[in-house]
Parts: structure tokens; sequence; C-alpha cells
């Protein structure tokens, strides 16, 4: 199976009335967040099923042909398929294989490099934790914890929208597995940043820090930082507490 492939089957698959839907859900009118953004109609399911029929033997060097597609929903497949790409390298037992960690780094290189084609916040959720985030936990040729810290920086502070929610939801996979400065790190960097998607992201990844590693310490962060976060990010990050407590943090 080719890109082309794939392209002309999704193509086929095409719902004008799907298509009119998200295109409002994802704001691609003039001056919002996904403008020009174009639509196929199709569901995230179906995008699934053709990720699992093209297989993880689809050729790699055949996925940016997929990634700078015109087509939100074939862009999102080859992010899919780079996902699936990585989680079959990224097992237990290939985490120190040599030729694995090459791979692995090779995914996290294409990943990047297309990263602009990521262009809204459904193509970034999907795939950057399953992606980034995993890389940052495991080995790699490219560099240890410096290399990653400064590959990150470069995103946070990258005049992209979506490059910044990439810095900041990547953080959900390390979090998920008990490494919480990541999250704090990033938390911190985009406190003040003035749009509301990434008041919205910083927030979930608090409340994930919550949940997954110590209520405690996403209050340490709360009464350090409540009187300058936006109130959206503030309520994203409060969303697993009591009613009660909630109501105290809004107050604040």
């Amino acid at each position: 199976m080719t890109a082309g492939d794939v392209v002309a089957y999704m193509e086929s698959l095409k719902n004008e009335e799907q298509r009119k839907i998200l295109m409002r859900f994802f704001k691609t009118g003039p001056g919002e967040y996904g403008e020009g953004d174009e639509f196929l109609g199709l569901k995230v399911p179906q995008t699934r099923e053709i990720v699992k029929a093209a297989g993880r033997d689809f050729p790699l060097c055949e996925v940016p042909e997929l990634l700078t597609n015109r087509w939100h929903e074939v862009r999102l497949c080859g992010l899919l398929i780079l996902v699936a790409k990585f989680e079959k390298l990224a097992t237990r037992r290939l985490e120190n294989d040599a030729e694995a960690v090459k791979k692995r780094d090779e995914i996290l290189k294409m990943y990047l490099q297309y990263a602009e084609y990521a262009n809204n916040w459904d193509l970034v959720d999907l795939s950057v934790h399953k992606i980034l985030g995993h890389w940052l936990l495991l080995p790699s040729n490219l560099g240890g914890r410096d290399y990653k810290e400064h590959l990150l920086d470069e995103l946070a502070q990258s005049d992209n929208l979506w490059k910044q929610r990439m810095s900041m939801v990547c953080t959900w996979k390390t979090t998920q597995q008990g490494e919480l400065s990541w999250c704090l790190r990033y938390a911190e960097m985009h406190l003040h940043h003035p749009h509301d998607l990434m008041h919205k992201a910083v927030g979930w990844m608090l409340r994930e820090l919550g949940k997954r590693i110590s209520m405690d310490l996403l209050r340490g962060f709360l009464r350090q930082h409540v009187h300058e976060m936006p109130r959206t990010m503030l309520r994203y990050a409060i969303e697993k507490m009591s009613d009660a407590e909630r109501r105290e943090w809004m107050q604040s």
C-alpha cells in the first residue's frame, strides 16, 4: 500500500454533511484558529481503521506524503501511522535495543520535521504524547535530558501555536509514567500564554498531574501561581477536586 492508495481510499469516503460539521467544530472560518483547514468528513474511528489496514509495515518514506496532504483526516492518518510504528518499537523488550532506538529517533525526527502540518488541536493531542512524550522517557542516540529539554524548549518558544501545544501535551505521557518535572516545567513556561487553547492544554496537563501523581503537588503549584493563572487554565486544572474546593480556588 502506498500513500496514494491511502489518499484515494479516504477521498472515496468523503461525507459532505459530516465535512460541514467538522469544519465548524474545528473553527476553520476566517480569523479562527483552524482557518482554511479542509476536511473530508471522516470520523476518527474510520481513520483508525485505515491506519490498521495500512499496517505497521507501511513504508516510513511514504508517510510525509500523508502528513503534508490538504485533507485534515489524511494528515491524521499519517500521524497515527507514526504512532503505530513508534509504539511497536517502544515495548519494554525493545527499550534498549540498538536498532529500535535508531528507528524511534527516525520517527521522532520525521514527526518534528512535519510538526507544522499538525495544525489543529486534535492532530496534536492524538499523537504527541505517544511519540514525543514517550520518546522523552526512552534511550535515544540524539541526546540525553539536556538535549530533550532543549528540543521541547524550542517547540515551546516557537511562534507556532501547535508546536507550543506539543511542548505541553507531550507531558501527558511522562506524567502517566510518574515523571512530574516535564509537566511542571512547561506549565510554568506557558502560564502567561495569550491563547485559550493553551490555557486549556496547561490546565488539562496539570489536572492529569494531580490525578496521576499527587493532588498535593497540584495544590502546591496552584498556591504558587493561582493569582496569575488565566481562569480557564485554573478551571481545567481543578476539575477533579470537590465542588467546595473548586469554589475556593476560583475565588482566590
